[in-house]
Order: structure tokens, then sequence, then C-alpha cells
């Protein structure tokens, strides 16, 4: 996938967060930086055993993380399902692989109305995973792209770029888009308007993904 291979229509409004949403991410691994900048606060993060095969340990650049790696995805979504419970929490993260049948339209109906009465954001992330009905507000899809070019040396790498498509949402209108990191502020995610030949346009939206997150909640 190159920047080009994206359609010159992309919607160019960047969506808010919901309380609860589903990740369908990329081998590559590209849903961790994106998800990294949309974290502040104590975040539970769950892995079942494939999932932490996959992905190894999560980094997150602040806040504190507490790592659990229940074996199986039964686990990970009775753990979740305390957690979202939890005030002290800002967020749960739930990496589950494939397609259990524990992670059922009941299982992520009472996921998401766990999210909304307390106020603890879900990420629920589908690794090599079809999709099946949903009660979570809305279906992500993200992956890596080539990074943007390096202003100081155009043999390097530049900033990070994934390309995040919102598939399905309650209230908001699916699109797809170019998203790259701010270097100099980590917590803000640049949303490219447009593309020509290419190149993603300037960014239409650098409020940090924190505040985009507290405005919709």
């Amino acid at each position: 996938m190159t920047l080009a291979d994206i359609p010159a229509n992309a919607v160019s409004v960047p969506p808010h967060p919901a309380r609860s949403a589903e990740v369908f991410a990329a081998a590559d691994g590209a849903f961790a930086g994106f998800l990294s900048a949309h974290l502040t606060g104590p975040v539970l993060w769950l892995q079942d055993r494939q999932s932490a095969r996959l992905t190894g340990r999560p980094w997150l650049r602040s806040g504190a993380a507490l790592l659990m790696r229940p074996a199986h995805p039964r686990d990970v979504l009775a753990a979740a399902e305390e957690g979202l419970t939890c005030p002290a929490l800002a967020a749960v993260v739930a990496e589950i692989h494939g397609n259990p049948t524990a992670l059922s339209f009941t299982a992520t109906r009472r996921l998401a109305l766990r999210a909304e009465a307390h106020g603890v954001t879900l990420w629920l992330i589908r690794h090599a995973a079809r999709a099946e009905p949903s009660a979570l507000r809305d279906r992500w899809r993200i992956g890596a792209l080539p990074s943007a070019l390096n202003p100081e040396d155009p043999a390097a790498p530049g900033a990070a770029l994934w390309r995040v498509e919102l598939l399905r949402s309650r209230d908001k209108r699916p699109g797809i888009w170019v998203v790259g990191h701010d270097p100099a502020t980590p917590d803000r995610l640049h949303f490219a308007a447009e593309f020509r030949d290419g190149t993603p346009s300037a960014p239409d939206d650098t409020q940090p993904a924190a505040d985009r997150g507290r405005a919709a909640g």
C-alpha cells in the first residue's frame, strides 16, 4: 500500500474517538503507534496467548500500564469487563487473535454498555480476524504506510504514517485518512485532508488526540 493508492475523494474531517471501538490490525504492528497517541492515564492492557506471541509486549509513552496475558480469549473478555468498571482506569485495551466463539455479539454488547456506563474507553484489537456483527460503536482498520520524507536526509526514513480507515460507525461517516505523528508532540495526530500526486496535504486537524477523545466522551 502506498499513498497513491488512497482515493482522492477520501473524507477529510477526522472523527472523534468513540467510547468503544474495535480495530482490525495489520500484521505490521501499526496499530500500536496509532493507539498510543489516544491513550492517556492508567491503562489495562490485555493479550490472549496468540496475540502476545504475535505482537509482544506493548510500549506506552506515558501513563501507567497494567499488562495481563490470560491464556484464553474468554478470560481476556472477562478481565476487560471488570476493567471497564474501574474508575481508576482511563482505558482498557484487549487484544484477541482470530474469531473465538467467546467473542460473540452479546459479548461485545456487554463491553460497549460497560464502557458507556463507567466512562472508560475500550479498544478491542483484532488480529488475523474476519469482521463479524459487533455492538461496539466504531470499527477501524489500521496499517502502515511508507514513512514521510525526511527533510534532513532524503535517504533516511521520516515521520511514521498510517493508513487509517473507519469502516463502520454508529455516529460518524466512514472514511480513509493518511495519519502522521508529530515528533515534537507525540500525543498529536495529523489527519491528511487531501491526496495529491500520492502525497498527503497539510493536516486539517492538529487538536491533540487526547483532547478529541475527551470532547467525544
